[in-house]
């Protein structure tokens, strides 16, 4: 065989021999900070996490933004690989493989601090007017009661501001996602308020793996290998902490 040839052959066989290694997965998610967005150091907590263990899995990967009705039909019908920010439903089971949680969000109220709410139950809280963000999902008890003063604002900055300046007794929101806000709003807002303890509701965050991949079982258990591995050896840590969490 020629000597041109050989060094064909050889560079074949290598290409074959590490798969896994060679492919790319294509990530998705909509823009969620501090979870997921593109202007984000890594695309955000959530993306850094999920790149970095599937990395270490073995698997390159590239991230995509889209809005999230796309992002999840992406995933059904294998344009994506890989949803980077589910919570669980069983119907998208028929979409894609959920990993093992590596991330939980706590939904908690936020009051102000020289104000003595307690909260262990809803019915305790409907003499207190709530913002919250129109068209959100906080969990289907809250979403359900009708005897809770909800005042609709448009976005969290906008709720925690009235909630500082007394116009409201209440907002609520994903832990993460209030610090994230927090941290960019003036102190005078910041010292104002504090988190109630108990949760309204916890969800675990996953990746949803497309059915559509061939490899998807072997994608997840990859990532939930790494995932554990990056726990114990404090590199999750490390992530949180870079991130601000």
């Amino acid at each position: 065989m020629p000597r041109f040839s050989r060094a064909v052959a050889l560079i074949a066989v290598l290409l074959l021999a590490q798969p896994a290694f060679a492919q790319r997965l294509r990530l998705v998610a909509d823009a969620w900070p501090p979870f997921t967005d593109a202007t984000l150091i890594n695309g955000g907590l959530a993306t850094d996490i999920v790149s970095t263990a599937l990395a270490r899995a073995g698997y390159a990967s590239d991230f995509e933004q889209v809005p999230w009705a796309r992002a999840l039909m992406g995933v059904g019908d294998g344009r994506y690989d890989v949803l980077v920010n589910a919570w669980y439903d069983n119907a998208r089971t028929q979409l894609g493989q959920f990993s093992s949680e590596y991330l939980l969000n706590r939904v908690r109220f936020i009051k102000r601090r020289d104000d003595p709410i307690v909260f262990q139950h809803l019915e305790q809280l409907h003499d207190y007017p709530i913002a919250v963000v129109r068209g959100y999902a906080y969990s289907a008890a809250f979403d359900g009661d009708a005897q809770l003063q909800k005042v609709p604002v448009h976005n969290f900055a906008m709720a925690v501001r009235m909630l500082a300046a007394q116009r409201v007794r209440l907002t609520v929101e994903d832990e993460y996602v209030a610090r994230y806000y927090l941290s960019r709003e003036s102190a005078r807002v910041r010292n104002a308020v504090e988190f109630l303890p108990t949760p309204l509701s916890e969800n675990s965050l996953h990746i949803l793996v497309s059915l559509k991949h061939p490899e998807h079982a072997q994608i997840v258990a990859g990532f939930d290998r790494e995932i554990a591995k990056m726990k114990a050896d404090g590199s999750y840590a490390r992530l949180m902490k870079q991130h601000g969490m």
